[in-house]
């Protein structure tokens, strides 16, 4: 009897034991017990995305990466952001052929002409800051992409994982080299990873259809192959959505038919008549495919040159992630697959493109790391520093003269007792440095053009190709008297002994090297030379009304 009492006496205290382990588990995940301040303080947190230290760690390694990158990458760099951004808001510079032909929208260098306009209204637009003020701007963003890459890989899975996902994101080389640029493929980066952090996916607690397809119509408007890695997972959401219809009609279309809107207003003032220019930008580059102007490679080059450089030493790790990622993750793979695949099919083809999809691969990156245990250590010490070094090497010396020689452009302008007869003429590969937003004075400069043909010639040359066929006699034909010789050339090494004879009967001495790369690349030197022409007083009358022209 004493014993059974016992029994039953045990069994009640487990019971009341595991009735109260169940009430202290429910208390605490319930919002019902939170007080005041824990609700301002998850509202902060929600805001911030993360930890406030993780967080500002994240923005002060960004900010250090936008100084520590020093070099040049494309020309669209500037000419399809910032030199637009500039005219608008000075009314003088140069705009590229693409603007004529209303293939861009006004929408991304709409950012930046805002940060200008701010500046000149303070009074504070100097040149430094005109240059680095938007490409702070954009590093800041590449900071609130990295923590939403974050938050959402610990939605998705654990703290663990999200750990090795946000080191692979800030270790790669490729990710350092262009997340401060301010290129529409940066923005476009940004924009998906954000975007994502509101998808739909498996796991994920932010989902949210309204604000991830507000994020993609934008990326299309400011690049319109931001659809192109969006297409699986668009598709995928539709395919699983239940309501489909009132996802279409309450969600996508309004979003879709705001945004454009949006875009179709801001291209309706800065053109001057209304223009579908997302429509424009895919038939010049899709439909009519005359981006092989600027260069065509063979269908495999992603594949066998452009993915494995653009992940470096992440590639063994993005093979092993994606053999242990779980099955609901492979839309994520399908997405990167498919984002390569359709690219392939285009010839122009270049290693931004498919850089919106690298943050991708950083998961199964992540995984990878995570689930190494015996050589993690060494695994991570190679990973870290073999892209350290690719990082500075790219960010701070290879490919820097044609930004370099800018400040000695800057200095002719602003520190020459004749800055009206100063004139500069740019013999190199067109648009191979930035223009009037990196001197913001209206000095009068020239370069050598190169728009396609659009009109269908068989045998059709830009002048930066008939230039490159002849040098020197181009520049006695070109520059026929002393009156229409500029002050200033500034050409790349390589080119300085072709044209010597030319330099030396028009009394031109080298008064400045830049050092620029030391790989071979065709008609780019090692160095940027800067020759100078002291003037008899005359004036230019040649730069300035090219000058004139371009106001």
């Amino acid at each position: 009897m004493e014993r059974g009492r016992e029994d039953a006496s045990l069994t009640l205290r487990g019971l009341q034991n595991r009735s109260h382990e169940k009430i202290k588990l429910r208390k605490r995940k319930s919002t019902l017990y939170l007080s005041t301040q824990e609700k301002n303080a998850r509202r902060r947190g929600d805001l911030l995305g993360e930890n406030i230290h993780l967080v500002l760690f994240t923005i002060a390694l960004r900010t250090l990466n936008c100084f520590l990158v020093q070099t040049s990458f494309v020309p669209d760099e500037y000419w399809q952001s910032l030199e637009v951004a500039h005219h608008m808001v000075t009314n003088y510079g140069y705009l590229t052929w693409e603007w004529t032909e209303r293939l861009r929208s006004y929408t991304y260098p709409l950012i930046f002409a805002s940060i200008y306009k701010i500046l000149h209204l303070l009074g504070k637009d100097s040149v430094q800051l005109l240059i680095w003020i938007p490409r702070l701007a954009q590093a800041l963003l590449s900071a609130v992409a990295d923590m939403r890459l974050y938050s959402l890989t610990k939605q998705l899975e654990n703290q663990e994982v999200a750990r090795w996902v946000f080191f692979c994101q800030l270790c790669s080389w490729f990710t350092w080299y262009c997340c401060t640029r301010t290129l529409t493929n940066t923005m476009e980066t940004v924009l998906t990873i954000i975007a994502l952090f509101y998808y739909p996916l498996e796991g994920s607690k932010s989902m949210n259809s309204v604000k991830y397809s507000s994020l993609v119509a934008f990326a299309f408007i400011i690049r319109p192959t931001a659809v192109i890695p969006w297409t699986p997972l668009l598709f995928r959401h539709f395919c699983q959505e239940p309501r489909k219809l009132d996802l279409i009609l309450h969600h996508f279309l309004p979003v879709g038919f705001a945004t454009l809107s949006l875009s179709l207003m801001i291209d309706r003032i800065f053109f001057g008549q209304w223009t579908l220019v997302q429509f424009n930008f895919l038939k010049f580059n899709v439909l009519q495919n005359l981006g092989t102007f600027y260069g065509s490679h063979p269908w495999h080059w992603y594949f066998s040159q452009g993915f494995p450089v653009i992940l470096g030493t992440h590639l063994p790790f993005f093979i092993h992630g994606c053999y242990l990622a779980p099955k609901r993750h492979r839309i994520l793979l399908v997405t990167v697959l498919w984002t390569l695949l359709v690219y392939s099919m285009l010839s122009h083809k270049e290693f931004r493109f498919i850089y919106p999809v690298l943050p991708f691969c950083m998961v199964f990156c992540g995984y990878s790391l995570t689930h190494l245990k015996t050589w993690k250590k060494p695994a991570l010490s190679f990973l870290f520093l073999s892209n350290l070094f690719l990082a500075l090497y790219t960010g701070l010396v290879h490919q820097r003269g044609t930004l370099d020689v800018m400040s000695h452009i800057q200095k002719v302008c602003y520190n020459n007792p004749n800055k009206s007869s100063a004139s500069i003429f740019i013999m190199m590969p067109c648009h191979s440095t930035p223009y009037y937003s990196h001197v913001h004075c209206p000095l009068p400069m020239r370069f050598l053009q190169c728009p396609p043909d659009l009109t269908g010639k068989s045998q059709y040359l830009d002048e930066a190709d008939v230039f490159y066929l002849n040098p020197l006699n181009w520049l006695h034909r070109e520059f026929h008297d002393d009156a229409s010789l500029p002050t200033h050339l500034i050409t790349f090494s390589i080119l300085a002994e072709e044209i010597s004879a030319f330099l030396i009967s028009s009394n031109y001495n080298r008064t400045a090297v830049f050092f620029h790369t030391h790989l071979p690349e065709g008609r780019i030197g090692s160095h940027v030379y800067v020759y100078e022409r002291k003037l008899k007083g005359k004036f230019n009358t040649k730069m300035n009304s090219e000058l004139s022209e371009i106001n």
